[in-house]
């Protein structure tokens, strides 16, 4: 029986070491530039927008800041999280939180005005002469 629960023991800490070795599977990359896409329904119109992460960017009357993009590993089904906050010039903060490029019908933004989703999360270029991004 004690040499059971030995071999038991053993076994678990194998197995636990050898998870351990693969990391983990909630692996993220982190991105520079949250691409969107804005819905102003007034105008009828759609436009696709790159958002650098940390920097605050406008589109008429809204006001951007994306905090954290990240994608899953490339080894993982594709996906794209965005972390952003959102003012309106009239109304003032209308959403902040996470977004999901995967399930844009989760938590996008929907106000009177604006439509806001991710469609994905990319890194920025970099400019050749100068070594900064564009």
């Amino acid at each position: 029986m004690l040499f059971m629960k030995k071999l038991f023991i053993c076994a678990l800490f194998s197995v636990g070491l050898v998870l351990g070795m693969f990391g983990s599977a909630d692996a993220y990359i982190n991105r520079d530039v949250a691409v969107v896409r804005i819905m102003n329904k007034a105008a009828g119109k759609v436009q696709t927008v790159a958002l650098p992460v940390g920097q605050n960017a406008q589109y008429e009357k809204l006001s951007m800041i994306v905090r954290d993009c990240k994608q899953t590993d490339p080894f993982d089904a594709e996906d794209f999280f965005m972390f952003i906050e959102i003012n309106e010039t009239d109304h003032g903060k209308i959403f902040s939180g996470w977004m999901s490029a995967n399930e844009p019908g989760d938590n996008p933004l929907q106000n009177a005005d604006y439509d806001l989703w991710l469609v994905k999360c990319e890194q920025a270029a970099i400019d050749a002469e100068t070594g900064e991004n564009q």
